[in-house]
């Protein structure tokens, strides 16, 4: 058995469950959620004996925590490009049309494994864990953990909305030079802001905008839910485009292209921005040429 930490539990603890007690004895494994998970896959062991959730803790007991028996999923294999990678965390490019986790077989908790490596550090994870979310047709900067302190660490730097996050996109009409728009979503508040960056005619839609956006809270499809009330939807956004306008088979143009946040361990603060795919270009400026042509004809 491969144990990563072990606790002796001190005199004059009165009576109390595994799953309560443990909480904030191992280092490895703080929370209460990931106590019970750890116990229910039989990783917990009370004097070199294996427990479940109703085991009693009294003093004098060692518990041991033992190294994580998940199973890692079948590998998928895509292009990941790999922006940055130490030793607790990596960020990666993701690409569109991927999901980032779940119980579909092509996720990007599976085609990680193909591109990262093992971190060397005790609390290593035995799984890559993404720490925020993308939606499926995004693409961009996804920042995962590859170590439970930058997993914690940087969860907590995401709840706290501390983490600065912009995005690219293409949207449909034109848009305000800058704005903000607080719509809730879901009946929760939700807050982004955006400058536009460009304009180009469109012999389609008549005007696109490339702008930067930056959500300042974490709202499920938050851009794409508020550029669309504004009336401007994200150009190939099939679910929230106006009915007759949405460009179908290019994919979604919405794309994370800058990440600041505080590393884990150093603490340094951390900025990475990289480039929006070339279709962004390519169709900006054949939607462009196309008009200028219908124009001269």
């Amino acid at each position: 058995m491969d144990i990563m930490e072990t606790h002796t539990v001190p005199e004059g603890v009165s009576k109390i469950r595994i799953t309560d007690y443990a909480i904030g004895i191992f280092s490895l494994m703080p929370s209460r959620k990931g106590i019970k998970k750890a116990v229910s896959r039989k990783e917990v062991l009370v004097d070199g004996k294996l427990v479940d959730s109703s085991h009693w803790v009294e003093s004098g007991q060692v518990i041991d925590l033992l190294k994580s028996k998940v199973i890692k999923p079948k590998p998928y294999r895509i292009s990941v490009p790999v922006v940055y990678e130490d030793e607790h965390i990596a960020l990666v490019n993701k690409p569109g049309g991927v999901s980032v986790s779940g119980n579909q077989h092509r996720t990007m908790v599976q085609a990680l494994p193909s591109y990262l490596s093992v971190s060397r550090e005790a609390d290593r994870l035995p799984l890559f864990y993404p720490v925020h979310r993308l939606d499926a047709p995004t693409c961009g900067l996804l920042l995962v953990a590859k170590t439970r302190r930058a997993q914690i660490f940087l969860g907590k730097q995401f709840a706290d909305q501390s983490v600065h996050k912009e995005y690219t996109a293409v949207v449909h009409g034109l848009i305000e030079e800058e704005g903000e728009i607080s719509t809730k979503i879901s009946e929760r508040s939700a807050l982004s802001t955006w400058e536009r960056l460009k304009v180009f005619s469109s012999a389609r839609f008549g005007k696109l905008c490339l702008i930067r956006l930056s959500p300042k809270t974490g709202r499920t499809h938050q851009l794409r839910i508020h550029t669309s009330s504004l009336g401007h939807p994200i150009l190939g956004d099939k679910m929230y485009g106006q009915e007759g306008k949405i460009l179908h088979a290019k994919g979604l143009f919405l794309c994370a292209t800058r990440l600041c946040f505080e590393h884990p361990l150093s603490k340094e603060t951390m900025e990475f921005s990289i480039d929006t795919p070339p279709k962004f270009s390519y169709y900006l400026e054949r939607e462009q040429m196309r008009f200028q042509r219908m124009q001269s004809e």
